[in-house]
């Protein structure tokens, strides 16, 4: 079977011919005097699914919709026509008798793709379908370019991911992610506020990366001639406000992160960081708990939810384990048994776990290892990993009982990390130490670690008061509710890489 080589000539002959006719249509509307673009506004007084909600006192009026053309059927004295708005789609029912011979020749030429103005009669048709029979029809905006075809759509990923307003008109589907999104950001927002939370704004733009382990985005502050730093998280300046005596505080905006992308990562997120003074770690997992669970509740009715083929219980209880013990579990090592970090080292390598080359060789940071690299992906239903190595810790409180250990917990759920706690350091001296182990991992190489913040320590040294910290990713806990297996699907416009 010889292979036609012309084919994507012709198609692409064919699309240049389609974008032509369709310029052409606009050129002689405006020949005629009635430039769609010219249309400043249209009174809109009802919406589909408000047509449909409300069928019986509303049939027999005259409504106004608007919104764009997505379906012409039949060519002769009448159509039938589907109308897509903000809530969804409705028919319309156009009729030559009921619009007037001109107009409905001129209906005949707007395209699918092109959005207008109906105002006519809520009725339902004989075969029971609620519609709008319409009186008058205005076009309020040509669409020059054709939507993908019908039966295969816009299916291709990457295309969806790089034009998203062509994705949300012709998967109307694809709008409910993102309904969701916005109503789980309300509901953090009411929850944290009905606790006595503040929300604050604090910069982006830094002369410090802090906050985090991280690789920092770097940019150039022309009237300062300085290098600043994109925040890679908004720990240090939320908890210079609770020194300021700000008790409860939070914040939810951008994160900037020069890493990989994958899956689970976009280099800019959204998170929301929350800080409270007088509280601790156990704290932040009642709050943390209650927050997803209720926002489960109130936004898809339930606790029961699925997401990356796992069923998940998201009922209020979740299990709290210290990492040891949950390395202890899943892989037979005793960490607490352990004394020494040749030890640990040794114990790690033995079930084939190998520290980076960048980290210190010691207890803690072989506990971390070894829960990393073989128990986190076996964790699938909500899952509290608490008293995380302090090797790992440098912004959290040692744990009283054992000095290797910290006041930290993260969620995990599929394998998922959801959100980081601590019961936060407020010891300067002890922090100094940390900031300096962590430059000192920069002078290897590091660039991910943190950098001494001098004004932060300064701070400290102010007092701050013991306080409990925690940072949620609203876009994995958005993949969650929308079972969603990759951030993409619930960042409107995430980064892709440029075309050629």
């Amino acid at each position: 079977m010889t292979e036609n080589t012309n084919a994507p000539r012709q198609e692409e002959q064919s699309l240049s011919e389609l974008l032509q006719i369709r310029r052409d249509k606009l050129k002689d509307l405006q020949d005629a005097g009635m430039d769609p673009f010219q249309q400043t506004k249209y009174s809109v007084t009802a919406h589909s699914q408000e047509i449909k909600d409300n069928f019986e006192t509303m049939e027999g009026q005259t409504v106004s919709v608007a919104g764009r053309l997505m379906s012409k059927r039949g060519m002769g004295k009448a159509m039938f026509c589907d109308l897509q708005d903000v809530q969804g789609r409705i028919q319309l029912y156009v009729r030559i008798d009921e619009l007037g011979e001109e107009p409905f020749a001129r209906f005949k030429k707007v395209d699918i793709g092109d959005i207008v103005g109906v105002e006519g009669e809520a009725f339902r048709t004989k075969r029971g379908e609620i519609s709008v029979k319409a009186k008058k029809v205005t076009l309020l905006s040509k669409s020059l370019r054709p939507l993908p075809e019908k039966f295969h759509g816009l299916t291709d990923k990457e295309t969806r991911y790089r034009q998203r307003y062509v994705d949300l008109i012709v998967n109307p589907e694809v709008r409910q992610a993102f309904v969701i999104r916005s109503r789980f950001i309300k509901h953090v927002r009411e929850f944290l506020d009905n606790r006595g939370y503040m929300e604050v704004e604090t910069p982006v733009l830094n002369t410090i990366s802090g906050g985090a382990t991280a690789r920092p985005f770097i940019t150039h502050h022309n009237t300062l001639d300085i290098d600043m730093y994109m925040r890679i998280a908004t720990e240090l300046p939320l908890k210079r406000l609770i020194v300021g005596g700000m008790d409860r505080v939070y914040e939810l905006g951008r994160i900037f992160r020069n890493e990989g992308m994958d899956p689970k990562h976009n280099p800019e997120f959204t998170t929301v960081e929350l800080y409270e003074a007088f509280a601790d770690f156990h704290d932040m997992m009642d709050l943390f708990e209650d927050l997803l669970s209720s926002a489960a509740q109130k936004i898809l009715g339930t606790y029961e939810v699925e997401w990356q083929g796992e069923k998940i219980d998201l009922t209020p209880g979740w299990p709290r384990l210290p990492m040891h013990e949950a390395v202890k579990q899943y892989t037979g090592l005793d960490f607490m048994a352990i004394t020494s970090d040749e030890e640990a080292v040794a114990a790690a390598k033995s079930i084939g776990v190998e520290l980076p080359e960048t980290a210190d060789k010691t207890w803690g940071n072989a506990l971390y290892e070894v829960f990393d690299q073989r128990v986190e992906e076996k964790l699938i239903q909500p899952t509290f990993i608490t008293m995380h190595p302090v090797d790992v810790s440098p912004l959290a409180k040692r744990s009283p009982k054992d000095p290797r250990l910290t006041e930290r917990f993260e969620l995990f759920i599929c394998h998922s990390e959801m959100g980081n706690a601590f019961s936060e350091l407020n010891d300067p001296i002890d922090q100094r130490q940390r900031f300096q182990k962590q430059v000192e991992l920069r002078d290897k190489g590091d660039d991910e670690a943190g950098m001494m913040d001098e004004d932060f320590l300064n701070a400290l040294e102010y007092g701050m008061p013991p306080t409990g910290g925690l940072g949620i990713g609203i876009d994995r806990c958005v993949m969650m509710l929308t079972n969603s297996d990759t951030i993409r699907d619930v960042i409107l416009f995430p980064t892709m890489k440029p075309l050629d």
